[in-house]
């Protein structure tokens, strides 16, 4: 808080004019509007300059345009894992129907798997520890400490050097089995077409590929396997999560072309909905759990996991389908022979799957009606290690996920919602999710987990299922805007948690967001995914923030969930970009919000709105023998000056004390005194006012309310509306809302007029007492200014841990303790 807001609560007048009677104060007002061309920013200039010409695909409006597009890819999978080699071998057919105005001689597709290769842009060209570097711990030191290198880093690079990582296996041939000219460029691949293919024709292309599957532990991965040595089964057991493991098509959209941007491993996917058939070829012991639904039942379920499926369509709580013991059988086992699941999916933008013989699988049918998808089953699939804590509320978060997230979107569109244990702590594809948390083993063989654990996995299936609506059906562009499916869904994730347990700290308020917000590495939420210093908070927690501000400050919850709503139902099965979501907001609530898209999401600026002072102004009546008085009261309240009280202190007697038998008229009258010509003069200012002027005064003298000047200022840069809470000395308390419009002329600072009741007088005033609107310094929200709790610590030195500090007598004779093999089975989890 600046000095100014130290001083205490100002008594000012409020003169009349002689013509007019207007408010005014020479100190309250004293600073002019700041209008000048190099000063003034404009914080509610108009978007139209930044977001894109509306045009035939996308309309002003926020809605596709009469002419939007988008391209179609089928595919048709043939998939086999070797377990013992850790390799996925694959043959596709894949379908391309140009639906676009352009003729394309060409088509690129992903080869994310490429990532891995030594000589990729996102092996080579990562930083070590560099700012925003995913994967195993580093430290990048400076002159006077050394960089560190983790063993988890020293895994990694050497798992990195002892496989052979990328397609291996790669080929490409036309319809007819002739081949096609192909050019890898890191984890992108031209296929140029023998014939272009024009608008509203199709083509199909082959392909044979495979690759060494990454160990996700070893390599922080987005999927790959993860092996569990200690298992009854010789030679331990798997868990196989994969994802962006099949070359497939890049998006070609109407506002980028082909969006081929290089996979480097922060910004996700852009893709092309299609539909699936996809055969995967797995060790016979094992579950498969995919996008889409089970074609194939009869072939790799007993005919009693077959009827427990249909009995978990309308049970009350979970059914397992394949149980904890038939899983532990299958722990033990291992079979030469092979299943083949068959899974078909409709309309989806990517397939993923898992493959363990370590799961089990429970499913629950969740009837949300509707004429689109009745019936979505719920599964969950998990190992031992996922115990009761996933028994209990891994498919019941994926219910609960649907049923909140339905109420502003969608209904669920697909058949399937899928929960899948593994390496990967949180992933999303179409109908499955991939999540880590898991039990702890004790010695005496129960399985235990905290309350993070707990948190943790409700958390993330709730976040990652949500991902099935956004942008697994509002195809956004993660790799160019990841704020559009991870802010919107971080969102809605935090209404979901706050419906399932209000109680607890799931982190998704405002104020979780506000060192970020002040701190040095924020670039704004609409950076590119790959250039943002810091992914969780700009991605995920400030755009989330930001909406619930939207949602529960500036608009309120009808009409913002009204347009959010329009906005989802809009774009289902389509590819909005960002200005296609700003303009719907605005377009469906009525409100203009371009001074709100411009700060949170197009600047680094953040909330930080101060009160400077609080001037108490009293009615000036022109009445004499009111003012004069009320004048006089003013003079005798100032506070004696020091001088005159160390005087009395010393028993001096003034001149005045001592001869008081001299007196004149001034002894007995002072300057306040009234004489006729001021009553003669006020007469005449009454006769001289207009009936309104007299009408208004005359009210404003019998009222006699109390007028008070708050002066704001904006220091973080961001405006916002101002929540105000004003503290009366009776004790009452009144909330006021201030809109952000307040700031348009004058966006550094504003001041505002505040009248009460005569009865009504103020005692303390106070901003965002809620901490709703993510103000980055509390400590400048109140007038007058608060004690700022904290707290005493007690603690002790702690010793010096460098070499020299070593007591290397004591310890040269410490006994050398050998480590005992330990005789159990249970794995270091």
């Amino acid at each position: 808080m600046t000095s100014s807001s130290s001083k205490l609560i100002h008594v000012l007048c409020i003169s009349f004019a002689l013509t007019t009677a207007i408010i005014t104060s020479t100190d309250a007002f004293a600073s002019a509007v700041k209008q000048t061309k190099g000063d003034f920013e404009d914080k509610f200039r108009q978007l139209d300059e930044i977001l894109p010409t509306p045009n035939v695909y996308r309309a002003a409006t926020g809605e596709a345009g009469e002419k939007y597009w988008q391209q179609q890819v089928n595919y048709d999978i043939k998939v086999k894992l070797d377990e013992d080699k850790r390799r996925l071998d694959a043959k596709q057919t894949i379908e391309y129907q140009n639906n676009s105005p352009y003729t394309l001689r060409y088509l690129w597709l992903q080869l994310e798997q490429n990532k891995y290769k030594a000589d990729s842009i996102s092996e080579a060209g990562t930083s070590f520890a560099g700012i925003g570097r995913r994967g195993p711990a580093t430290s990048a030191g400076d002159a006077n400490t050394p960089a560190k290198l983790s063993l988890g880093e020293l895994r990694r690079q050497q798992f990195l050097t002892d496989h052979e990582l990328g397609y291996d296996v790669l080929s490409v041939s036309d319809s007819d089995g002739k081949p096609l000219k192909m050019t890898v460029v890191g984890t992108n691949l031209r296929v140029d077409l023998k014939r272009p293919l024009k608008p509203g024709k199709s083509t199909t292309i082959k392909m044979n590929f495979g690759f060494n599957i990454v160990e996700e532990d070893a390599v922080s991965a987005r999927a790959g396997y993860e092996h569990f040595p200690d298992d009854a089964r010789k030679g331990g057991n798997d868990i196989f999560l994969l994802a962006q493991w099949f070359p497939r098509l890049h998006a070609f959209s109407d506002y980028e072309g082909w969006h081929n941007k290089e996979f480097i491993g922060r910004g996700e996917f852009t893709l092309e909905f299609g539909d699936y058939n996809v055969e995967i070829t797995v060790p016979a012991d094992h579950i498969v759990s995919a996008t889409g639904e089970l074609d194939n039942p009869k072939d790799v379920l007993t005919k009693t996991q077959r009827k427990r499926f249909e009995k978990a369509k309308n049970a009350e709580r979970p059914v397992f389908i394949v149980t904890a013991e038939e899983a532990l059988e299958n722990e033990k086992e291992g079979t030469s022979k092979s299943k083949t699941w068959r899974f078909e999916a409709e309309n989806v933008r990517d397939f993923a799957w898992a493959s363990s013989r370590k799961f089990m699988w429970d499913a629950k049918g969740y009837h949300q009606g509707g004429d689109d998808q009745p019936l979505v089953m719920a599964m969950s699939f998990y190992p031992k290690e996922g115990g009761e804590l996933w028994e209990k509320y891994s498919t019941e978060a994926v219910v609960h996920t649907m049923e909140v997230y339905s109420k502003y979107s969608f209904d669920y569109p697909y058949p399937t919602a899928q929960s899948v244990n593994g390496p990967v702590g949180g992933m999303e594809y179409p109908m499955i999710t991939f999540n880590g948390p898991r039990t702890t083993l004790q010695k005496d063989g129960s399985r235990t987990y905290t309350q993070a654990e707990k948190r943790f996995l409700i958390g993330v299936v709730i976040h990652e299922i949500g991902h099935i609506y956004f942008p697994m059906t509002v195809n956004s562009d993660e790799r160019q805007w990841t704020w559009m499916d991870e802010g919107l869904n971080s969102f809605l994730d935090a209404i979901a948690c706050r419906e399932w347990d209000p109680t607890i700290p799931w982190g998704v308020e405002p104020r979780y967001i506000t060192d970020y917000m002040k701190g040095n590495v924020q670039v704004p939420i609409m950076t590119q995914s790959d250039s943002v210093l810091k992914l969780g908070p700009n991605a995920y927690s400030k755009p989330a923030a930001a909406l619930n501000i939207l949602r529960e400050v500036i608009l309120g919850r009808d009409l913002f969930d009204f347009a959010f709503k329009e906005y989802a139902q809009r774009w289902k099965f389509k590819r909005p970009t960002p200005s296609d979501f700003f303009r719907t907001m605005e377009e469906a609530s009525g409100v203009d919000l371009d001074w709100f898209w411009h700060g949170w999401f197009y600047t680094t600026d953040h909330v930080d709105i101060a009160i400077e002072s609080v001037y108490q102004l009293r009615l000036d009546t022109q009445n004499p023998d009111i003012d004069y008085a009320r004048l006089r009261d003013i003079e005798n309240d100032k506070p004696t000056p020091l001088f005159e009280v160390r005087n009395q202190q010393e028993g001096k007697t003034t001149w005045v004390d001592a001869n008081k038998d001299v007196t004149d008229f001034y002894d007995e009258n002072d300057r306040f005194t009234v004489t006729n010509k001021e009553r003669n003069k006020y007469q005449k200012w009454l006769k001289e006012l207009k009936p309104w002027e007299k009408a208004t005064f005359e009210r404003a003298v019998a009222e006699d309310k109390n007028y008070y000047v708050i002066d704001f200022s904006n220091l973080g840069g961001l405006v916002m509306p101002i929540l105000l809470e004003l503290t009366f000395e009776d004790g009452s308390i009144e909330q006021q809302y201030i809109p952000a419009e307040i700031w348009r002329r004058t966006p550094k600072a504003v001041k505002k007029l505040i009248v009460t009741d005569k009865s009504k007088k103020l005692a303390s005033v106070q901003i965002d007492p809620h901490w709703e609107t993510a103000d980055v310094d509390i400590a400048n929200n109140r007038y007058p200014q608060q004690f700022i709790k904290s707290r005493v610590e007690a603690y002790k030195s702690k010793k010096r841990d460098g070499k020299v500090y070593r007591d290397i007598m004591q310890d040269i004779k410490t006994e050398l303790k050998t480590e005992k093999k330990s005789d159990d089975n249970a794995s270091d989890e």
